[in-house]
C-alpha cells in the first residue's frame, strides 16, 4: 500500500510539474478537444474535427473539420494555434495557472483564440480581457518553462 501511496504522489507531483505545451486533458493527445481551430476563424463557431483531417503539432494530435482547414493550419499554425496551447485564458492570467478550457467557450481578440474553462469564467475574463491577455502574455512563458 505504501509503494502504491508512493507511485501515486510521485505521479501527481510529476504532472503538477511538468504540463505540456498544449492542453490535450489526462487520456487524450487531442488538442483543443478535437475541435477545427480554423473553423473558429473563418465559420465563427466550434466545430468538430474528424480524425480524416489531423496532423502532429506540438507534440499533439490536431483535428479539422475538413482538408482546406486542415491545409491552412499547417501552413500556419500559429495563426490558428488557441493562446496559451488552449488553457484556460482566465486561469493562465488570474492565476497563473493551468485549467482546462471548454472548445465552446472561445473568442478571437485581435487575431488570436482565446479559450476558457466554462461560460461563468469566460464572462469574467471577458470583463477586463485586455488587461487578462497582458497579464496572460507575461505569466505564459514562465509557466511553459
Amino acid at each position: 500500500m505504501k509503494k502504491l501511496f508512493a507511485i501515486v504522489l510521485f505521479a501527481m507531483s510529476f504532472s503538477v510539474l511538468a504540463q505540456d505545451e498544449i492542453y490535450t486533458g489526462f487520456f487524450s493527445n487531442k488538442a483543443v478537444s478535437g475541435y477545427d481551430t480554423v473553423a473558429y476563424f473563418v465559420e465563427n463557431k466550434a466545430v468538430k474535427g474528424s480524425s480524416d483531417y489531423a496532423t502532429e503539432y506540438k507534440g499533439a494530435t490536431w483535428y479539422f473539420s475538413s482538408q482546406k482547414h486542415l491545409d491552412m493550419f499547417v501552413k500556419d499554425p500559429e495563426k490558428y494555434a488557441p493562446q496559451y496551447g488552449g488553457y484556460c485564458a482566465w486561469a493562465i492570467a488570474a492565476k497563473n495557472d493551468f485549467a482546462s478550457a471548454d472548445p465552446n467557450e472561445w473568442t478571437i481578440v485581435d487575431g488570436k483564440l482565446y479559450l476558457n474553462y466554462d461560460r461563468e469564467i469566460k464572462e469574467r475574463w471577458e470583463k477586463d480581457r485586455a488587461q487578462f491577455i497582458r497579464q496572460g502574455d507575461e505569466n505564459w512563458p514562465k509557466l511553459i518553462q
